[in-house]
């Protein structure tokens, strides 16, 4: 995990005429941004490396220039890209905060009854595929396990047969002990998943 990178903002369209860009920030917090010396622009499989040669905040946005990039119509090519660093160089967490890469492939485990110790032997229901960003906050996607034995078949599958995904509100009324070092989530409420 430590050489790994992870998404801390978007490029959100040119600013001026050199090939600066809007940074949109993936944690809300720019400092962290403004202090980075590269940057890998991602987009899909498709990267590119980039040297940082400025980078100021302003109206609820930063403004980046890169030694790669020097014309709007630049610019333009990136607008959407997502801009990648090393772990080291990510937001700092807070208490129960998870970087999103760390959440995909988590398993979403059920200990037996809601009131369940930590410790009670649990069963993976599903597995995190995703994080999506919904109108109140985060919401895991979850894959129901084909062998998870505490929900009926018919909630397992859609009518075509395929293994059925859900979306679970990823706050401490939907979800336990998160443990991105053991991939495993809590989930706190069964009735979710139907």
């Amino acid at each position: 995990m430590e050489n790994e990178q992870l998404v801390v903002g978007f490029v959100r369209g040119a600013h001026g005429v050199t090939g600066e860009f809007k940074v949109e920030s993936a944690s809300g917090d720019y400092a962290h941004i403004a202090a980075l010396k590269e940057v890998t622009l991602r987009h899909g499989s498709d990267s590119k490396k980039c040297s940082v040669e400025s980078a100021e905040e302003g109206c609820g946005t930063l403004y980046m220039k890169v030694r790669e990039i020097n014309s709007p119509e630049e610019v333009r090519k990136y607008s959407g890209w997502e801009l990648w660093v090393d772990r080291k160089y990510a937001h700092p967490l807070g208490k129960n905060e998870w970087y999103i890469e760390d959440l995909k492939g988590c398993s979403l485990i059920w200990n037996g009854t809601e009131a369940a110790a930590v410790t009670a032997p649990a069963e993976i229901v599903g597995t995190i595929t995703d994080v999506l960003e919904g109108g109140a906050g985060y919401l895991l996607e979850v894959s129901i396990s084909e062998s998870c034995t505490v929900l009926a078949d018919d909630l397992k599958h859609t009518s075509s047969g395929k293994v059925r995904k859900v979306l679970v509100p990823l706050n401490l009324n939907h979800v336990g002990n998160v443990d991105v070092k053991a991939k495993t989530i809590q989930l706190m409420h069964l009735w979710i998943l139907e």
